[in-house]
């Protein structure tokens, strides 16, 4: 049988699309190869939001030339957002690429390799599918063949136009997802064993069924134009999933964070006490620059609103230093934002110029020595908060979705509490708990995560693992509440 590697770059969207991919491989024969080196086809699945990820893919397509050169029958796929963006451009900047692939063509890739690999020539596929938006979904082939925490897509593209991101040129623009469709993937995750479902979109809460076929949530007002049915979706989930532990979404917008989707917060138990928030800056002047349409007190505001309506709710944000034209006083900004919010976690990125964005036209006038600085400021700032949260901890039992293996090992599961904050259990490897909820004492407060035990009810409850295969690490693609440098 043919054999495929995957290497993935990027957001959870990637993600997402990788397996998406192995599946559609699987299904037409494909096995899966222990390394890239061994593989007859080999995928990258690009990012294109920030440079480095150009930086990354050229530097691994060069390294992968030198492998066809020994194995002149080895394939070469480019996927994703880089090759959405460069399309034919890419393939002739590096000849080894046999297929170039965009997001929306993932199910032709079997018959596109199929070609190449009886002579044709090499093809780039990049069309997006607009007139009938095609979602690919999770097949799992059995109970607990889902994994403990599994993504679902609910819409694709983007229609918000932020002046710094490629986004709506690589994935195109908004197109949703019926919400019959994603209602019934997720009961087949569930009953395959996933415990947790994480909603995926590029702006998740603009969400609206094109089938029509959700009760309008009692909190929407029909004349609000930042409203959306993501609200009535995540009560149709709740309401027809109950064995549905956690729901989860990534990444929303703060200007469809509405009254509905607060009241939802409020009365549906299985939505998780932890949102991702990007804010982007704390002043109102770059945020007015990067065309995000709220400012920074209406973002306090509903933020506020949301952490009222659900006590205890932690969050996380995505941060830009050093935009076109930023002084040093709104940086500051972002940085007395990041302490007035109190977020856990902070994904900070320095600003770098993208293709075909508006911001192009503006003066990237911030030297790259003052961007580092800049970024490690807000980096200081969020490792504060929380070196100060996670010790408040201690003492408390908490509830723990176990994804797996410690990446730190020492015969240790690791999982995540319903606030996202990841709780390490030594000696527990050896018990079949994965995928599963339970009740863990917090020991101790490492800088990132936490040390627990298991309760005497929930040891006591384990059974000891019959896996005849090494456990999976714990998910390392999955936001988190750790600050992760740019």
């Amino acid at each position: 049988m043919p054999s495929y590697a995957i290497h993935t770059f990027g957001c959870q969207m990637n993600v997402h699309d990788s397996e998406r991919m192995h599946e559609v491989l699987r299904g037409s024969g494909y096995v899966e190869a222990g390394s890239p080196e061994e593989a007859d086809v080999i995928v990258l699945n690009t990012c294109s939001v920030r440079e480095k990820a150009e930086q990354k893919l050229r530097s691994e397509v060069g390294r992968l030339s030198l492998l066809k050169r020994e194995r002149p029958e080895t394939l070469l796929v480019v996927a994703g957002c880089m090759a959405q963006q460069e399309g034919e451009r890419l393939r002739k900047r590096m000849t080894s690429i046999d297929v170039v692939l965009g997001p929306d063509n993932i199910p032709e890739l079997p018959g596109l390799l199929a070609d190449v690999s009886t002579g044709g020539l090499p093809v780039v596929r990049t069309v997006f599918d607009l007139d009938g938006p095609r979602f690919l979904q999770a097949e799992p082939a059995r109970r607990g063949g889902a994994p403990a925490s599994a993504y679902v897509t609910i819409m694709k593209g983007c229609d918000e136009r932020c002046s710094f991101c490629i986004v709506p040129y690589t994935r195109g623009p908004e197109r949703y997802r019926g919400s019959d469709e994603i209602v019934g993937e997720i009961q087949r995750l569930v009953e395959a064993g996933a415990a947790e479902v994480t909603l995926l979109g590029q702006t998740v809460n603009s969400y609206n069924d094109p089938g029509k076929g959700l009760a309008r949530a009692p909190e929407a007002a029909p004349d609000d134009p930042d409203e959306s049915e993501f609200a009535a979706l995540l009560r149709r989930i709740a309401a027809e999933v109950p064995a549905l532990r956690r729901l989860r979404y990534t990444s929303p917008h703060p200007r469809h964070l509405t009254p509905s989707l607060i009241a939802a917060h409020r009365d549906l138990e299985v939505l998780a006490e932890h949102v991702h928030m990007p804010v982007q800056s704390g002043s109102d002047r770059v945020l007015k620059r990067m065309i995000r349409r709220y400012t920074r007190a209406e973002y306090v505001d509903r933020v506020g609103a949301l952490r009222a309506a659900r006590p205890g709710l932690t969050l996380s944000t995505d941060v830009i230093v050093g935009f076109p034209g930023e002084t040093e006083a709104e940086a500051e900004a972002t940085v007395d934002l990041i302490r007035e919010v109190g977020f856990l976690g902070v994904f900070g990125f320095k600003y770098s110029p993208r293709p075909y964005t508006p911001a192009l036209k503006l003066q990237d006038d911030v030297p790259e020595a003052e961007k580092g600085r800049r970024l490690s400021r807000v980096f200081e700032a969020s490792e504060a908060l929380l070196a100060a949260h996670l010790p408040t901890l201690i003492g408390r039992t908490e509830q723990v979705l176990i994804e797996g293996r410690s990446k730190s090992g020492d015969e240790c599961l690791s999982g995540r509490t319903r606030r996202n904050e990841i709780v390490h259990l030594p000696g527990t490897a050896a018990l079949d708990l994965v995928g599963k909820v339970v009740e863990a004492r917090i020991l101790a407060a490492h800088r990132h995560s936490l040390q627990g035990e298991l309760t005497e009810a929930s040891r006591a409850a384990a059974r000891p693992s019959e896996r005849s295969s090494p456990l999976p690490l714990s998910t390392p693609s999955r936001r988190s509440l750790p600050v992760v440098a740019g």
